[in-house]
């Protein structure tokens, strides 16, 4: 099916006399006959539900949906894009292991990969996005175990060179993990162009009504594990704790996920409760047509800002004049997100002063919205960061980040105009 149709049908199949749209299975346990069919589901040599701590039907549902978006094999539901990013991570990274990350990345994950996995014993070395192949490679280790990005970057908006970095990370024997939160399988598809694993914010455009938190994880299937089985013990030696199963010889293409849910969610337990998994399979069967209203509105508004006096730079990618044009043009030449930075010629002082006189736009931690909205990075959601990594996540202090909604885009200009007189 092509993705329109998956938005609305993907992932759940009614039978005969079923719920026609996915259900909510708001149950933390399941019930069986026997003791055996039960210890088989704990030793994984049965599929079924036995507590939704693992697994749950209706966030199957849900993650299959957006498997079948991504042209993957495997998916899982976490609470949240941070969840889905440190168990995409730490699934096979550990203490004493290497991991490589573009440094233009989103401010929460920044912290969480650069700062967290730092004290858990992983070390961690960040490299820009443009830097020549050379730079990059120079970056891996004996012990690096993946490399990471974002497909659009929150809120550099910088456009991950994919086949770059794919290229770099195979040739060292490890995956290429990227967020694909912003431009979402419908703008996008990562796996097409090298990418082994995705992870999703689905709190932002899949759900798109800032209604439930929530993350996802796919994989591909084409990373090889057995081939660089040495670097990947954890998939590819006996699991003791579920009786020396061996997960990429046991599962195949679903070992990755099989061991993130069958290892990590059993211990850390992040999980999506159904409701929200309900929540955001509304919002996918509309995904397609809001993705598209919100390219087409932040291009009108990008070049709006782009000739208004008042605006000393503007960034997104769908403008010639950015230095990622060409990189979006060829990985997603439909459109790449409702997101835009740009700043204004009084500099930091006139943008909070600008932001306090939207009237349609909000302030709100939130991006990715149905809704208009806005915020001040330096202040908000990077503001951990100090200016040196704030400039290498592509943050400078005067940086406003506009997430252009699916409402009229002449009224989104009005009020940015207001405002700024």
């Amino acid at each position: 099916m092509n993705k329109e149709t998956i938005c609305v049908q993907g992932g759940y199949t009614p039978h005969n006399g079923e719920p026609r749209i996915i259900p909510i299975i708001q149950s933390t346990t399941f019930k069986y006959d026997s003791s055996e069919e039960m210890g088989k589901l704990f030793d994984l040599e049965k599929e079924g539900y036995f507590y939704t701590r693992l697994a749950n039907p209706t966030n199957d549902y849900v993650a299959k949906k957006i498997c079948e978006l991504e042209g993957g094999v495997a998916a899982m539901l976490t609470s949240s894009g941070q969840a889905a990013n440190f168990f995409a991570v730490f699934n096979i990274a550990e203490a004493g292991d290497h991991i490589v990350v573009s440094s233009a990345i989103y401010g929460g994950t920044f912290n969480l990969l650069v700062n967290t996995l730092t004290k858990m014993g992983i070390e961690v070395t960040t490299v820009d996005p443009y830097c020549t192949e050379d730079e990059l490679n120079a970056a891996f280790k004996e012990n690096t175990k993946c490399v990471f990005g974002e497909s659009v970057a929150n809120p550099a908006l910088t456009v991950l060179d994919f086949e770059k970095f794919a290229k770099a990370a195979h040739s060292h024997g490890v995956p290429l993990i990227v967020d694909n939160t912003f431009p979402t399988p419908i703008m996008c598809r990562p796996f097409e162009f090298g990418v082994d694993i995705v992870t999703h914010a689905t709190t932002k455009y899949m759900d798109g009504h800032a209604a439930t938190v929530g993350g996802c994880i796919v994989d591909s299937g084409n990373f090889d594990w057995m081939a660089h089985k040495d670097k990947f013990p954890g998939l590819c030696t006996p699991d003791e704790s579920y009786h020396g199963i061996t997960y990429a010889e046991r599962f195949g293409k679903a070992a990755y996920i099989t061991k993130c849910t069958a290892h990590l969610m059993r211990d850390f337990g992040a999980i999506q409760s159904p409701q929200n998994a309900f929540y955001i399979n509304l919002g996918l069967e509309t995904l397609h047509l809001r993705m598209e209203r919100h390219c087409s509105n932040a291009l009108t508004i990008a070049k709006w800002l782009e000739g208004n006096e008042k605006v000393a730079w503007v960034n997104y990618p769908g403008l010639e004049s950015s230095k990622d044009h060409a990189n979006a043009m060829k990985y997603m030449p439909n459109g790449t997100c409702g997101v835009i930075s740009f700043g204004l010629k009084g500099g930091r002082a006139a943008a909070e002063k600008m932001m306090d006189k939207l009237k349609l736009a909000a302030i709100v931690t939130h991006v990715a919205d149905a809704r208009t909205c806005v915020l001040h990075p330096a202040s908000h959601t990077h503001r951990q960061m100090n200016d040196e990594q704030l400039l290498k996540a592509g943050v400078s202090p005067d940086l406003i980040r506009l997430s252009v909604g699916i409402e009229n885009v002449d009224d989104i200009i009005a009020d940015l105009k207001q405002a700024m007189e």
